[in-house]
This record gives C-alpha cells, structure tokens and sequence, in this order.
C-alpha cells in the first residue's frame, strides 16, 4: 500500500469542491405546488372552525351531525358511564392488542344487532365480522375489498345527495362513481321513481350503496315496501348491495325498525355488504367503534365462501391498521352482553330519538305559525340526526352573517342542534331569511 498523501487528498477534495460549485443547487422540494396542490378544507370541519371563531353570544350549531342534550352539551350515555365504571374496576384489564379482526364479543354481538340474532346468515354461518375504526373506516374496507375482488362491473352508484365522505372513500381506491337520483327538491322527499330508474337502468353487477336507515344528509328514508320494490330491482339486475348504517337505534328508537331493510334483503339471499357504526347510538364518537360485515348467498358453498372471505379482509386489515382500537369496542361490548345494561341502552337510545323527534314537531309548528312561505311538514316526515330544510345556498349564507346560524350549505341541519332555548331563534331566523332572500 502506497503511503498516504495528504497533498493528494487536498487537491481531491478541491477538485470536488470545484465541481460542487459549478452544479445548480438542489431543489427546496420534491412536492412543489404543480405536484401537491393545496386541498380544499373539509366542508364541515371548516364550519365546526368558524362556528368556534364567531364571538356572537346567539350562535347556534346546526352543522355537526354529534347529538347535543337540551342545554346544547354532549351527552356521556348513563350506560356508556356504567360500562366504563365496569372496565375501570376490572383488575385483569389489560391494553395488549386485538386480534386483527377485532374484540370477539363485540363483534359477535355487532352481527347480532345488525342482521338479527335470529338471522339465517348468522345460522348457517355465511357471514362474516371485522371490528373497524368506526363507520367510516367499515366503508373503506368494504371499498377496498370490492377494489380488489369485485368481479362485477366496477362502479359503485350512490345517492345523489350522499354522505361526503363516500365520494372520497371510493375514488381514493380507484372504484368509480356514478348516483342515483335520490332527493326531490320538489316534494322535499325521496324520488322513488328516479332512483329506481337509475338503479334499473345501471350496468348488470354495479355495486349500490344504500343508507340502511336516517339516510345522511337528506333524513329521507324509503318505506318497508319500497325497500322490497328495490330489491326486486336490484335482483333482477343482479346488483351487490353495500349498507351503511350509522344510525341504527338512534332513528327511530327501534333497534329492529332501523334495520329492517338489511334483515329483509338477507333473507331475500342477497350477498351483499354492510358499513356499521356506533359513535351515534352510543355516542361514541371519538372511541371510533365499528364493524364491517361481509353476507354470501346460501348455498352449499357458502361456509367455505365466507371463510375465504374473511381471510382476505384480515389481510387488507393488517396492511392498514394492523388491528382495530380497543377502549370503544369494550364499552360496547360490556353493554351488548349484558341483559340489564342492554335494557338501559334502549331506554338512552328512547331518550335521544325522542328529543330530536320533538325538535321537529316544534320547529315545524313554530314556522307554520310565523306563516313561514313554503310547506314544512318535510321536517317532521324525515326522520334521524338531520334535516333538509329546502333552504338554498344564498338563503345559508345570509342566515349565518345575520342571525349566526351555523348549517352546511346544501341547507342541511342537525336537528341535535336546536332546544328549547334557541328554537324560537331559529324560527325566526329561517322564516327572515326565507321571505327576504329568494
């Protein structure tokens, strides 16, 4: 080995130097604006942002869709309080991970609730459960799974108007989107008669996407003999039905009125998937507590179908979130296992329905009294957490810069937002703007 120069290496580390210096230098960013535009701000949580910053004394929130009680507070379910006194006093609590499908009990009950204990899919064993992170993150993985398996035509038809999220969660696994005519802005009510068009009318296999119950945003729900109309359709066409339920037992006060559609459509052998939530009918909204459920057609198949299935959804599962959080699940699960606490959940579930109930009774009455223009009985014959009122974009706008009446622009308000002690404001403040604003 030669010995070491160190003139050598100076003149080296010039010569890099030199080069070095006559190079441009290196960009700021791989991710400039032309790459990475600035996204739009989500709709709603920029409500929820200048609802927060308006300093008015009088401002009331109609825009996010979480229940509020009577003096406009969350509300902790009394069993939810129960359950969590349960969890804390439990010496053998741990916080090890889930399986990746998810806390067994919960889910088990989960399946129990949505399709029916009694249900023939539970019986001859052809579904399937995965705890997921809430509603939306049930929507994803059905999504996902469809993106990867569906072996129909690959579109999926919402209704027009739909929950925001769906559109996101859909186009971001690459399945496109078509709708369903679904609200009519003349009635107030759904446009049976366009969304059964549409759905006849959609390619052989489309994927539809349903609202099981207190459909998001419009509160407009097709009948029990709508629902068998459109499932007649839907067979005849041999679509795949994809339910969302975020609300059952929160709508009506009836676990098993909110899921009539799904348990008629099971037993009709539909294979089909379901999007479950519990953040509204247990107001556990930022515990992100939810199911997904994958239904195959009966069949001498179906056990070893399902099972197949399920292996699959692990997979995706563990290549997103690994598993499913726990403390929301278990609060859940405390409640759906036990007979008393159940009983209790119904009478909160009672509570919470029937509040928002008399909201509409009372908000339509108070603007039938004012003379407001227009008809309202739309508020009373729409059911859950929201309401489209009719009011126009202009008309939501103005309410919001004169009377500090925070709903989204599509004229959608929650009806948990409005008590006895802002619902003569807003009465008032809806008939204003609807006689001076067309």
């Amino acid at each position: 080995m030669p010995p070491f120069d160190p003139s050598y290496h100076g003149q080296s580390i010039s010569r890099v130097k030199s080069i070095a210096s006559q190079m441009s230098p290196p960009s700021a960013t791989s991710f400039s604006a032309e790459v990475v535009p600035q996204a739009p701000e989500d709709p709603l949580f920029g409500l929820m942002a200048a609802y927060r910053a308006d300093q008015d004394p009088k401002k009331v929130d109609l825009g996010i869709g979480a229940y509020r009680d009577n003096n406009a507070k969350p509300w902790v379910l009394p069993v939810v309080k129960k359950a969590d006194a349960i969890l804390r006093d439990d010496p053998n609590l741990d916080h090890e991970y889930l399986p990746i499908a998810g806390l067994v009990p919960f889910k088990t009950k989960a399946a129990d609730l949505i399709l029916g204990a009694d249900s023939p899919a539970i019986k001859e064993k052809r579904a399937t459960t995965v705890q997921t992170i809430s509603g939306t993150g049930a929507v994803h993985l059905g999504a996902l799974f469809l993106a990867r398996f569906w072996t129909g035509t690959k579109k999926v038809y919402l209704s027009n108007p739909t929950w925001a999220n769906h559109n996101q969660i859909f186009s971001n696994v690459g399945i496109p989107i078509a709708q369903y005519p679904y609200f009519s802005k003349e009635t107030k009510g759904l446009d049976f008669e366009g969304m059964k068009s549409a759905i006849l009318g959609a390619e052989d296999r489309s994927v539809i996407l349903l609202h099981a119950c207190a459909h998001n945003p419009t509160g407009v729900d097709p009948t029990m003999d709508q629902w068998k109309e459109l499932a007649d359709i839907m067979r005849q066409k041999n679509h795949f039905p994809f339910f969302d339920c975020a609300y059952q037992g929160f709508a009506s006060g009836k676990l098993a009125q909110d899921n009539a559609a799904i348990r008629y459509f099971v037993e009709q052998g539909f294979e089909l998937v379901i999007a479950q939530s519990f953040a509204k009918n247990f107001g556990l909204y930022g515990e992100r507590a939810g199911c997904f459920h994958a239904v195959t057609g009966p069949g001498a198949e179906a056990e070893s179908t399902i099972t197949r299935i399920a292996s699959q959804l692990a997979i995706l599962q563990r290549s997103e979130i690994s598993n499913p959080p726990l403390y929301g699940a278990r609060i859940a699960s405390t409640v759906l296992n036990d007979s008393k606490l159940f009983a209790e959940w119904e009478d909160n579930l009672r509570t919470m329905s029937g509040r928002i109930i008399t909201m509409r009774k009372e908000l339509r009455a108070k603007l039938e009294e004012l003379g407001t223009p227009g008809t309202w009985n739309h508020i009373t014959d729409q059911i859950g957490m929201f309401s489209f009122t009719g009011l126009s974009e202009k008309q939501v706008l103005k309410i919001r810069e004169d009377a500090h009446v925070y709903m989204t622009k599509n004229g959608r308000i929650s009806m948990a937002g409005l008590n006895t002690n802002n619902i003569d404001y807003v009465a008032k403040a809806i008939d204003k703007v609807v006689r001076e604003v067309q």
